[in-house]
């Protein structure tokens, strides 16, 4: 049969969609591609701004004693006080050496007028309290400053010398808080079961002050299994599960856009749950060796490789786009580093083996969690883009090139400023 001249043959092998004819898929593609266009000037004008992991949670330690007395402990990063804390660097030892007297007291004040902000602490009988915090420069888990390198903290002590009368004790993150609130408590030096993650505008269970000496500690020398599985260290379970996926989305952007590129380079189960399950298994491994100090690599060399990552992988979607064997060594080399970019949230609590592994568990199903909600995204906001070619044209090429140029934005950002 004769094509008749007015209506355009197919190409050979192609398939039309019901109820489109060529012509209309012909313009179609150039209206998808300049809306996609449109949407990476946007995200490449208003993310870049973002990093992938932010500014850990804030601890706040209580510990107390048999005799009755307590010391109340909050750790603040100075970036804190900052109306874009992300965007700002450490301050090092090397720094805070250089800062006059007049600029370490107007950090002082920032500390406690952001503290009042952040944190209300309660006991019964007697209800809210009126801490009278005391703070000086620390490095993480309130050590001494001695190295250059050491980032500069601001550790709020509180001393009470007499709880005998009280019952009750609890804290809450307010809801002007922008950062969570890690609600650790000891008896004697041990720690007690039940750490907790507080997002702004949540309160803490009532920890029983008149009963500390039969509560349940996270004691290294008991046997971990039991640890592991003790009534007490659910709510560390589940509060950790909540912060690993928070960690993602929508705080881990970097994060986010190594996943996405996972998923722009196959839509089809099998490249995309090798990928994933490669990367899982590497950032597991790295986050648990730097979560327990095994590993320790500085945040200067982590955070530029991640953003290195995202490159590579954005642009692998464009150079090769067929799923290899060297893809998957590839996706699980970078996921080591990003395990180490994730241990910031576990690294410096100092937790006893049964709480650690605990946090370690609930957080890297956080994570994963989180990864897969990237992933359901992306298959719904594609799934109605079925054709291979327009899809490549319209949604790997160009969201690889915004992914590519995201995460050299951030690579020159973390080693030049």
């Amino acid at each position: 049969m004769r094509q008749h001249p007015s209506c355009p043959a197919p190409n050979p092998g192609e398939v039309l969609e019901p109820g489109r004819n060529l012509q209309s898929r012909r313009t179609s593609a150039p209206a998808v591609v300049a809306r996609m266009a449109l949407g990476v000037w946007f995200l490449l004008s208003v993310v870049p701004i973002a990093v992938a992991h932010p500014i850990p949670d804030v601890p706040l330690r209580s510990f107390f004693e048999d005799d009755g007395s307590a010391v109340i402990k909050i750790e603040l990063d100075t970036r804190c006080f900052s109306q874009d804390p992300e965007a700002e660097p450490y301050l090092f030892l090397e720094e805070y050496l250089l800062l006059s007297e007049a600029e370490r007291d107007r950090l002082r004040d920032q500390a406690q007028a952001y503290t009042a902000k952040v944190l209300q602490l309660s006991f019964e009988p007697g209800g809210e309290a009126r801490p009278q915090w005391e703070f000086e420069f620390t490095t993480f888990r309130g050590q001494p400053l001695t190295r250059a390198d050491d980032p500069v903290m601001l550790t709020g002590s509180w001393r009470l010398e007499d709880l005998s009368d009280l019952t009750g004790y609890q804290a809450r993150s307010l809801p002007e808080a922008e950062l969570s609130l890690l609600f650790l408590n000891y008896y004697r030096g041990d720690i007690l079961r039940g750490i907790q993650v507080l997002f702004p505008g949540e309160t803490s269970r009532v920890l029983d002050l008149s009963n500390l000496a039969e509560a349940e500690t996270g004691d290294p020398d008991q046997n971990l299994i039991e640890g592991i599985t003790a009534p007490g260290n659910w709510a560390t379970f589940t509060s950790f599960i909540r912060s690993g996926f928070v960690h993602v989305v929508p705080l881990g952007m970097d994060h986010i856009l190594f996943v996405l590129g996972l998923f722009l380079l196959s839509r089809r189960w099998k490249p995309l749950l090798l990928q994933v399950t490669a990367f899982t298994l590497a950032h597991t491994l790295t986050l648990g060796l730097a979560a327990t100090g095994t590993v320790q690599v500085p945040a200067s060399v982590v955070e530029p490789v991640i953003a290195g990552s995202i490159v590579v992988i954005a642009l692998e979607n464009i150079l090769y786009p067929r799923y290899t064997s060297w893809r998957l060594l590839v996706v699980f080399v970078f996921g080591l580093v990003h395990g180490l970019g994730f241990a910031g949230a576990l690294s410096r609590l100092d937790l006893p083996p049964s709480a650690l592994l605990v946090g370690l568990l609930g957080f890297n199903l956080g994570v994963e969690l989180g990864q897969l909600t990237v992933i359901a995204a992306g298959l719904v906001l594609t799934i109605w883009l079925r054709d291979p070619d327009r899809y490549r044209k319209a949604v790997v090429i160009p969201g690889s090139l915004a992914i590519a140029a995201m995460g050299a934005y951030w690579m020159i950002e973390r080693v030049f400023f």
